[in-house]
């Protein structure tokens, strides 16, 4: 017997005919609203990566997805009360280890996150439902939901917010199969999952890989596991700081993700936290102008139109000041999808604090690369394992 769930439309609204099928069944089902082509690409990836974090760290584990790659993942760890001020939420407000596992995988990019499907390693629980609640986003998927939290996630969007439920003890075929321009493409799926063994050929001279920093290194692999290649993946504190996914270039892929990862660290400064907003501006809003605050490009000075933001004139953020202000962010990891071919990346990773880095190896230029992680004293490993996505 073949199961079908009919789609909202496929990846484009003017390609109307769309649907997901199973022979045997569908270890999916839909409790709320109607999925598009899209959703389930993010709804399956997600699932599957929360699923393995759980399975790596043994904690509750959220992803925010965007187009099939996600814009943050962690695992579910106690917020400290800078980050719950730049995550916009109370201090009085009670988390759960899954509600704050979402709220850091939300907070890791929250620009590309405006829209997000969202992923949960655990059954849904009120406080989880009560985040979700307050973010823009387009559904979730989970093992299940406690009934007052499905209820609370019925009413967002006008009813009309997408609530998936997965078989957390499904496994698919080892065989993986799609179709492209009408022809079928075969291959094994992909079941690797980071462990100790990974960690274990440390190819540079400092050797001391400190346990917090497994574990982020493990949480970037995994990451970069559902992420579109090219990929890399800045960690830390059990979290993504910055993803850096579908670039042609590895620097670009670093560049990219390192971007994303200064911009985390600077949203923890007082400069950015005391920014006098107007009442009534949303979270959204606030996003939009914090990313233009921080920005250098000249044409999104939002502090010259002040008054359409804040109470106040906010004092400028300078390039000086932000470069002095990112000298003082250390210990961060970094994991890449497939070797590192110019030490250029290496560089790259150092300006925005990264100390410890996995990467498959394997370049005909890896002494070069290893030369200059040692020059920055950092902890490099060799993987051996390559982890493209598409």
């Amino acid at each position: 017997m073949t199961e079908r769930i009919d789609l909202k439309y496929g990846c484009n609204p003017n390609q109307k005919s769309a649907w997901i099928e199973r022979q045997g069944g569908l270890p999916v089902e839909v409790l709320n609203g109607r999925a598009g082509y899209i959703n389930f690409l993010d709804a399956l990836n997600g699932w599957q990566l929360v699923s393995d974090l759980r399975r790596v760290t043994g904690l509750p584990a959220a992803t925010s997805f965007k187009h099939v790659s996600p814009a943050g993942a962690a695992i579910g760890r106690p917020l400290s009360e800078t980050e719950r001020r730049m995550s916009y939420i109370s201090l009085k407000t009670e988390l759960s280890p899954l509600a704050s596992a979402y709220v850091r995988a939300r907070s890791a990019d929250r620009m590309s996150s405006f829209g997000d499907f969202i992923a949960l390693s655990d059954i849904c629980d009120v406080s989880t439902a009560k985040v979700i609640s307050r973010e823009v986003s387009d559904g979730v998927i989970a093992p299940g939901y406690d009934p007052e939290a499905l209820q609370i996630l019925r009413e967002k969007r006008k009813g009309t917010y997408t609530v998936l439920r997965i078989d957390p003890d499904f496994i698919p075929e080892m065989e993986e199969r799609r179709t492209l321009f009408g022809i079928s493409f075969v291959q094994d799926r992909n079941d690797y999952i980071p462990s100790g063994r990974d960690f274990e050929n440390i190819v540079t001279k400092n050797r001391n890989l400190k346990d917090d920093a497994r574990r982020d290194l493990s949480v970037a692999l995994v990451t970069l596991k559902y992420t579109q290649s090219n990929s890399v993946c800045y960690a830390y504190g059990g979290q993504t700081i910055g993803v850096g996914a579908g670039q042609q270039s590895r620097i670009h892929c670093t560049r990219l993700a390192g971007g994303k990862a200064d911009l985390w660290n600077l949203r923890h400064s007082e400069k950015v936290l005391l920014l006098p907003f107007l009442p009534g501006l949303s979270r959204n809003d606030r996003d939009n102008i914090i990313e233009q605050y921080l920005s250098d490009d000249p044409e999104t000075d939002v502090i010259s139109s002040w008054r359409d933001y804040f109470t106040e004139k906010p004092e400028p953020f300078t390039r000086d000041e932000k470069r002095e202000y990112l000298k003082s962010v250390k210990g961060i990891s970094l994991a890449s999808d497939a070797f590192f071919p110019f030490h250029d990346n290496i560089d790259r990773a150092e300006r925005s604090g990264v100390s410890y880095i996995a990467e498959p190896g394997g370049s005909v230029r890896d002494d070069a690369v290893i030369e200059r992680a040692d020059m920055y004293g950092m902890v490099m490993c060799f993987t051996s394992v390559r982890l493209f996505h598409h």
